[in-house]
Formats: C-alpha cells, sequence, structure tokens
C-alpha cells in the first residue's frame, strides 16, 4: 500500500527537507522499514533498540494515534496519512 508520510520538522534533514514522503508498506513497521531503506538513519530517530516507538515520538494514521489501534502492527490502505508528530514538553507553569 502507498501512503504519505509527513515528517516533522527535526528529521526533515534525512528526507532532502522534504515535509511528506511516500512510503510502502501494509503496516506501520512496514511503513517504517520503507523510509528507512529510503532515508538511511529514519528509523533510529523514530525507534529504539528494541524496534519499538520511542516514548516521545507519536504516530498518527489518518489522525488516529497507533497507540490506540494496533501500534505498529496497524494495517494501512492505500492512500493513507501516516504523521510522526514528535512529543512536545516543557513549558512554564503559572
Amino acid at each position: 500500500m502507498a501512503v504519505t508520510v509527513r515528517i516533522p520538522t527535526p528529521l526533515r534533514k534525512l528526507t532532502n527537507d522534504q515535509a511528506e514522503v511516500d512510503a510502502v508498506g501494509a503496516t506501520i513497521e512496514n511503513i517504517i522499514e520503507n523510509l528507512e531503506s529510503n532515508y538511511a538513519g529514519i528509523k533510529e530517530r523514530i525507534c529504539d533498540e528494541a524496534g519499538n516507538i520511542r516514548r516521545f515520538v507519536n504516530i498518527y494514521l489518518n489522525d488516529e494515534d497507533i497507540r490506540f489501534l494496533d501500534g505498529t502492527t496497524t494495517t494501512v490502505s492505500d492512500g493513507d496519512e501516516v504523521s510522526i508528530i514528535p512529543a512536545i514538553a516543557g513549558g512554564a507553569s503559572v
């Protein structure tokens, strides 16, 4: 399945400054592997050493957090949109 992947600004140096790239695969895990084969080094920024999504990275499939679906085994369909969103931390208390 071909999907569009939205790339966050911190990772765009790995995708030649592209904000969106195409990827193929049947699951989120396959999409990440396909991204890695096309943009070396991106997987280590998204996944930890065990291959799990890093806790400060959120991945959405068509606006749904994959943590509430089937995680990396979530299936994708042709034309879906995958968004990689780094978690935002910090701020000041009032």
